[in-house]
Order: structure tokens, then C-alpha cells, then sequence
């Protein structure tokens, strides 16, 4: 490791092979903790390179647990995290209005890491015991629409790394490869990410794959979600939008209206508060955004205003909070 660290402090780049067996040797304990924080602090100082996040993908894809699911041709809402905005179970509870408008979900999820309460985090105090059983997660789909994909399950390799990234509580570029690595290696996703140069990075990784629909989004005011307090660059297919509140029918929003709480009790009350149809004007309307893109994703050819009557109708008439109770009760 002490070549490689040379190496990268020189502002050297690691080819995609060399990311691939650096991160696989990680996987495998060859380096103490100390030697792991090094070498992921080098990607906060500098950016990462294309080949890098690509070899870093690689190594998780070849590693994880692969589940089957392209029967359902399910749809993820994942974000990279390591925004830092400390906001409330947007995601996942968007994830739950998609599975509510009809579009099956295979929903990638982890612990927060720079955040108080990530959705398996919130999942796991609502009573959701995770599985990486592929008849349990085909039961759950076929019966809610929608089942949960708990990343630690799924990428063994990684149990090396995780105190280390609870420990430094930092974005490593980890943030960056989860919506790249769900197990189920769906064809639609809804990506949001922590920034502009990410995005670059995702758009190039994802048009080198055939029969991808996506949205990847990011917010101007740095959110890795639509989050209604900026503007928001889309990246689809065959298209780069930017668009505001008034597109998703709301006004602007306050970061404060975004919060999730300091504790998971406080995201936990946030998450019922909204599935059940009671959160604030403004909570439900970052939701329904999200809700709407990924609807998009399995209904391309929808206008954006019909997908978000398709999310509006899921959220408020019931069926989004159904999907939930379905999940958690089979």
C-alpha cells in the first residue's frame, strides 16, 4: 500500500485494472484500517477519475451477491448520500409511491454514513428484517411491489471497509458506486447525485450500457435528489433538462423544510407522517418529484405532468402506504 499511497499523492491516476485489484486486495483484508483511511482520503482531495469509479464498480459487481429479479424489470431510486444536507427518507418513501402507482421497485439501501438516518436505517427501527434470499425478495415484489436490497447483504467484500467509513463519517467514493452496484443490476433507475462532476461520471458510465432508462439528477444547491430549494439538471437517455419547482407544481423550497431530524425516532415519525399521507406541503412535494422521475423511467413515453398525477394519486389515495404494510406483513 505504501507505493500505491506514493503513487496517488504524486496526483497519479490508478488505471481501471489497478482500481479493480486495489479495492479487491481492501475486500480482503491485506491492509490495516489506517492504510484503508488513506487511501480514501486521497479521493476527497482530488477528484476521482472515470477509470477509477469504473474499477472500484467493477470489483463490487464481480463480488456482491446477485439476485435475479429481470422478470419484474424493477426500477431503483438510489442516491450516492454524501450530501451532507441531513434530509428526511426521500428516496425510500418516494420508492414506496412508485411501487403504490404500479412499477415494481428493487430499492438499494444502506445505513447512513454522513447522515443521521439512512433508509436502512429508518427500515430497520420501523421492524423490516432485510434478506438476501432471492424467494423472499421475489415474494416481496410480487406481493407490494416492491423489496428492499440492504447493501451489506450484498457486498460481503465490504465488511472491511464499513467501520472504517463509519469511523471517518466523511463521503468516500463509495457515496458514489451504490446506485452502480444494486445486486439486481436493474435496468431503470432514478440516480441522484452530490454533484455536477458526478453526474459527467454517471452519464458516461451508464451510455456505454444498452437498454438503460435513467434519470440522473442533481440539484444546483448540491442535494442528490430533486429537492424543490434549487434548479435541477436531469440526465436521461437522450435528453438533459433543467427544471424547476413550478415543472413538479411547487414553489420553491427552504433546506429547513427538508430535514429529517437529528435521531432516527425523529426520520422514523418524518417517514409514517408522510407515507400516511400527513406530511407537510412541502415534504410531500419533494417526494412526489422524485416519485415522478422514476415513474418516467418505467413509463418513458409519460409526460412529466402525468407521472406526477400517477405519484399524487399513489401517495394520497392510499396505495403507497399499502405497499409499505404489504412489505412489512406479507
Amino acid at each position: 500500500m505504501k507505493e500505491l499511497l506514493e503513487h496517488l499523492f504524486a496526483q497519479n491516476v490508478l488505471t481501471r485494472t489497478q482500481a479493480k485489484t486495489v479495492l479487491n486486495e481492501i475486500a480482503e483484508g491485506v491492509y490495516d484500517p489506517a492504510q484503508v483511511s488513506a487511501f480514501l482520503s486521497v479521493f476527497r482531495m482530488r477528484p476521482i477519475e472515470v477509470s477509477e469509479l469504473q474499477g472500484f464498480k467493477d470489483c463490487l459487481k464481480e463480488r456482491c451477491v446477485q439476485v435475479d429479479l429481470q422478470e419484474y424489470d424493477p426500477v431503483d431510486l438510489c442516491g450516492t448520500g454524501g450530501d451532507a444536507k441531513n434530509t428526511f427518507n426521500i428516496s425510500t418513501l418516494a420508492s414506496f409511491v412508485v411501487a403504490g402507482a404500479g412499477c415494481k421497485v428493487a430499492k438499494h439501501g444502506n445505513y447512513g454514513v454522513s447522515s443521521a438516518c439512512g433508509s436502512s436505517n429508518v427500515m430497520e427501527y420501523l421492524g423490516f428484517s432485510f434478506s438476501n434470499n432471492s424467494d423472499r425478495l421475489k415474494k416481496q415484489i410480487e406481493q407490494s411491489n416492491i423489496c428492499f436490497l440492504h447493501a451489506p447483504l450484498f457486498h460481503p467484500a465490504m465488511k472491511q471497509v464499513a467501520p472504517i467509513r463509519r469511523s471517518l463519517g466523511i463521503r468516500t467514493f463509495f457515496n458514489m458506486l451504490g446506485p452502480m452496484v444494486n445486486p439486481s443490476s436493474p435496468n431503470k433507475q432514478l440516480v441522484g447525485v452530490f454533484s455536477h462532476e458526478v453526474q459527467r461520471y454517471y452519464k458516461y458510465i451508464y451510455e456505454q450500457q444498452e437498454n438503460l432508462e435513467y434519470r440522473i439528477v442533481h440539484s444546483f444547491d448540491g442535494y442528490d435528489e430533486v429537492s424543490l430549494t434549487s434548479q435541477v439538471k436531469v440526465v436521461a437517455p437522450k435528453a438533459e433538462l433543467l427544471l424547476k419547482p413550478e415543472d413538479f407544481n411547487s414553489k420553491f423550497l427552504s433546506a429547513e423544510e427538508l430535514k429529517g431530524g437529528s435521531t432516527i425516532h425523529d426520520a422514523a415519525k418524518v417517514f409514517i407522517q408522510v407515507l400516511s399521507g400527513n406530511g407537510t406541503e412541502a415534504q410531500s412535494a419533494v417526494v412526489l418529484a422524485n416519485a415522478a422521475l422514476a415513474i418516467q423511467c418505467c413509463y418513458p413515453q409519460k409526460e412529466l405532468k402525468e407521472a406526477q398525477s400517477m405519484a399524487h394519486d399513489s401517495l394520497f389515495g392510499g396505495r403507497a402506504e399499502q405497499a409499505f404494510k404489504k412489505l412489512m406483513n406479507p
